[in-house]
């Protein structure tokens, strides 16, 4: 267990913010198998603000297990606040600034991983968002803009200074995108460099190398991002190896497929078939991932038009293994 502010967190494994990822039916898929806090998709502060239906959508947390972290992102402190408190009325446990964000068209607007290169206004929206709620503000950010310009350590200390609760650092530039090796050094000497909570992100794949990260960096939880792509159970796994120094088995293929359709189940309930489907094709992709004959069945799932269909697909894995 650890705490954020005043919210305690039953395990130091978190869920990471992924846009087309981690919505509300993939969220509780991941804290079924024991994620300590998820997080939703990155979302704007204008589509919040100007009542958008979709963005709203997004931060749509009834019926969910807490904590849930709300990530917003912008770059004006004025629409962040408004953002901020709107979130804060919808439920949100923690809200996490989005400063690490590398896409392109995030990025022009000065949102993301810009504010990287703007600290004075990554200071000025900081304080105005943690002065506007009461939940605890967190910060999620890179290792810097290149590998000229580490500022992590900087805003770490900002962010501190502002009242923040947590920062998440992933330790790889804004121009590294997802390429090459995370640098867990500076994860560390963010670690060293403040004395609120530090979670480490980036290269986490397994449970082992959650462990390592914490070893190395002295990180006080970890975020797994992209290896939790059609894998939950490596929250469980996870878990099991930081917090009780088990190692349990990985998933077998009954398994994957129960909760691959189970995911689908959800995603059909909250969004409605057609979009479900559309949006899980990439899901059930994900859950096959080694599978024998995995090109071709991907292929067959990006062709599917039905929930029946999608089930067909991923059904006969079994004997495909």
């Amino acid at each position: 267990m650890f705490s954020i502010g005043n919210v305690a967190i039953s395990n130091r494994v978190l869920a990471a913010p992924m846009a087309g990822v981690t919505d509300k039916a993939y969220r509780i898929i991941m804290k079924s198998f024991g994620c300590g806090m998820v997080y939703t998709e990155m979302i704007s502060d204008l589509g919040l603000v100007y009542g958008q239906e979709r963005t709203h959508h997004m931060v749509d947390l009834s019926g969910e297990e807490l904590p849930i972290a709300v990530q917003i992102f912008g770059s004006e402190a004025d629409a962040m606040v408004k953002a901020a408190r709107l979130v804060e009325q919808k439920g949100a446990t923690i809200i996490d600034i989005n400063m690490g964000c590398p896409t392109p068209k995030i990025v022009k607007n000065g949102e993301g991983s810009a504010l990287m290169r703007d600290l004075p206004r990554s200071r000025n929206i900081i304080r105005q968002v943690v002065q506007a709620v009461q939940v605890p503000v967190t910060v999620k950010m890179r290792k810097g803009w290149d590998d000229h310009n580490e500022s992590c350590v900087e805003l770490a200390g900002i962010a501190e200074q502002e009242g923040a609760s947590a920062v998440a650092v992933h330790g790889r530039t804004r121009e590294q995108f997802y390429s090459g090796q995370a640098d867990w050094g500076a994860i560390a000497r963010v670690k060293k460099a403040v004395t609120i909570p530090v979670i480490g992100n980036g290269d986490i794949w397994s449970a082992d190398d959650a462990v390592r990260m914490i070893e190395q960096t002295g990180c006080d939880a970890v975020m797994i991002g992209r290896a939790a792509m059609g894998n939950p159970f490596i929250f469980r796994e996870t878990v099991a190896r930081l917090e009780k120094g088990e190692q349990v088995p990985p998933a077998t293929t009954g398994e994957r497929v129960q909760t691959a359709i189970g995911h689908l189940d959800l995603a059909c309930r909250f969004k409605g078939e057609p979009v479900a489907v559309r949006e899980m094709r990439k899901h059930f992709s994900w859950y096959m991932k080694g599978v024998r004959g995995a090109a071709r069945l991907r292929e067959e799932v990006n062709q599917a038009q039905t929930r029946q269909e999608l089930i067909a697909i991923i059904s006969a894995i079994n004997p495909r293994l």
